[in-house]
């Protein structure tokens, strides 16, 4: 009897000491797994990245939608070619060059070339991510859609008169090397940042250098055909489809909920969960106020409302409050948007006694807009001065400018940049693509 009793306790402790250590490895290994606590805030603000950045990228069909509406019908084939084509090529040159230019940690502040963007590995474990921040992917899609609206908004200034060719050469250079290189002078810890700088989601960085951008082109461009007459006159040129720039102009305000709150580049704490709700709700109040404000002026100036002003009142409200979304209080996020409509009813006009032609008002709403949010930022962020503030403002605008005019010089003597007279009067969607996007209309 004792044998077989000696012999079951064998048995047994063959069986389950093996169980006892296995569980005891697996308890040792749940235990230096980290908890919530450390990975959160990766989880959380990679999550933020992905959200917004989905946000941010139907700003792109925001954009098309717009300059699709503001445009004549003859060329609204062209406009969605340029937006599709340019979105894709700002991912290829930001993966290729532009993120690890934009973001090359440490170099002198001024200048430094990347290389092609890495990300993380599949299946990457806690020890090997950056628990500090977010995911490599999460990071480099987010500052990606940023660099695409950039292009846009050259895209909708150019319009109904420049070669598809020229100008998406042109969108090569500002995705993959103009627009992160000023980036890093700011965002990539670069010798702006360094002086105090301040632009929270990009007035500056962002739309600004847009704007620059496309002023330069519109310079060397020209204006469209019978724009303007020899004694001065303006010659108005209605868009096709006012229910279309109208849908681009809300996808681009929700769109921007994405810009501004993603900017925000955390959601691991309370603290940061709730100023993103902050930023969304300053965001709305700027929109807001930026389209009443012209709807008022606009009534004021012209006797009757004014829909496109509205719209771009709307936006340009919104690039005003991108610099500081966070800080201010709803009543200031309200007057900043305002004055940015104020800025577009009476900016539109000048750049037409001036004769340049900026089909959709991207200059206005982006750049000077943007320049009036980059400087709003003294008011309420307390470590901002406006002489730092305004010699951001110059700089982004000399670097941007100046060599935006050299390759848009350099691609006129080179290729041409704009299309004929009579290829601009049949409309760019025949001339340069073969099709219409409203072939039932045409005659003949």
């Amino acid at each position: 009897m004792k044998r077989f009793i000696h012999l079951g306790l064998a048995a047994t402790a063959i069986t389950v000491l093996p169980q006892l250590g296995f569980a005891q490895e697996a308890a040792e290994t749940e235990a230096a797994a980290p908890g919530f606590d450390e990975i959160g805030p990766y989880i959380m603000t990679t999550l933020l990245f992905c959200m917004a950045g989905f946000l941010v990228f139907f700003m792109a069909a925001g954009f098309a939608m717009l300059e699709g509406g503001l445009v004549r019908s003859k060329n609204v084939t062209m406009q969605m070619t340029k937006n599709i084509a340019l979105f894709s090529i700002a991912a290829i040159m930001y993966w290729l060059v532009g993120f690890n230019t934009m973001y090359p940690g440490d170099f002198n502040g001024y200048f430094a070339i990347g290389g092609q963007t890495v990300l993380d590995p599949v299946g990457v474990a806690a020890a090997d991510a950056a628990l500090d921040y977010a995911s490599i992917g999460s990071d480099f899609f987010f500052q990606l859609v940023f660099v695409a609206a950039t292009a846009s908004i050259v895209s909708g200034a150019l319009a109904e008169r420049i070669k598809l060719w020229p100008f998406l050469i042109f969108v090569v250079v500002l995705t993959g090397f103009m627009y992160p290189i000023s980036g890093s002078w700011q965002w990539g810890g670069g010798w702006l940042s360094e002086a105090g700088f301040s632009d929270f989601a990009g007035s500056t960085v962002v739309h600004s250098v847009g704007g620059w951008a496309a002023l330069a082109g519109a310079i060397v461009l020209g204006p469209r055909l019978g724009k303007y007459a020899k004694d001065g006159k303006v010659h108005p040129m209605p868009g096709s489809n006012l229910a279309l720039a109208t849908l681009g102009t809300f996808i681009l305000w929700l769109g921007w909920f994405g810009f501004n709150g993603g900017s925000q580049l955390a959601m691991g704490t309370v603290g940061d969960v709730s100023d993103v709700s902050r930023i969304f709700a300053n965001t709305n109040m700027a929109a807001a106020a930026g389209a009443v404000t012209a709807l008022i002026l606009s009534q004021v100036m012209y006797k009757k409302p004014d829909l496109t002003m509205v719209l771009n009142g709307a936006l340009a409200g919104l690039v005003s409050i991108t610099a500081e979304p966070l800080a201010p209080t709803l009543f200031g996020a309200l007057w900043i948007g305002a004055v940015g409509g104020v800025i577009v009813v009476l900016t539109i006009p000048m750049l037409d006694k001036l004769k340049i032609d900026d089909v959709v008002g991207a200059v206005p709403v982006h750049l000077f807009a943007g320049i009036w949010g980059t400087i709003a930022v003294i008011f309420y962020n307390g470590d901002a001065n406006l002489i730092t503030q305004l010699t951001g403002i110059v700089a982004y605008g000399v670097f941007t400018f100046v060599a935006s005019l050299i390759i848009w010089f350099i691609l006129k003597a080179v290729m041409g940049i704009r299309v004929g007279e009579e290829e601009e009067i049949a409309g760019l969607d025949m001339s340069e693509l073969g099709m219409e996007a409203y072939p039932e209309f045409s005659k003949g």
